[in-house]
């Protein structure tokens, strides 16, 4: 298995905000034989469920058919708006978290270059991107994915 690393990604802001992922660690289920690995933001000012979270899944389904899930989870925290009349402040809480899946199915007969086709297709029509920057050389996690490997 390949070893996690850090994830830096900037936000889509409009000044762009660096986050920093730090690998929490990898499993399989033994029932299911889905592999994953979970990478999470490490902000000392916020409780652990308010933090960004990003998990890759794999898995071999019953038609032979692998399933891939990359899944971003981004908490949002209640605004606290003063204290109540007996001077109490409610500690912040997480009031929702917005989530995006992005899930492939690829055959055991494809190829690297043929998932990364697929998968860079995926992306660029998502961003209405007319031309981009090489497939191979779009990151770390994207190649795990097209090579079909979790950590």
């Amino acid at each position: 298995m390949a070893a996690q690393a850090n994830i830096t990604v900037y936000d889509g802001a409009a000044t762009p905000v660096v986050h920093t992922l730090i690998p929490v660690g990898a499993s399989t289920d033994p029932k299911t034989g889905q592999r994953s690995a979970l990478w999470r933001e490490a902000l000392v000012t916020l409780p652990l469920s308010a933090q960004i979270q990003f998990e890759l899944r794999m898995r071999e389904l019953a038609s032979g058919v692998i399933r891939t899930d990359s899944v971003v989870q981004v908490p949002v925290m209640e605004s606290i708006s003063g204290q109540n009349s007996a001077g109490y402040t409610a500690a912040p809480k997480v009031a929702y978290i917005n989530t995006l899946y992005v899930t492939g199915f690829f055959s055991q007969r494809s190829t690297i270059a043929e998932r990364r086709l697929a998968r860079q297709i995926a992306l660029n029509c998502g961003g209405n991107v007319a031309t981009s920057v090489a497939a191979a050389t779009s990151g770390f996690v994207p190649d795990l994915i097209d090579s079909l490997i979790i950590p």
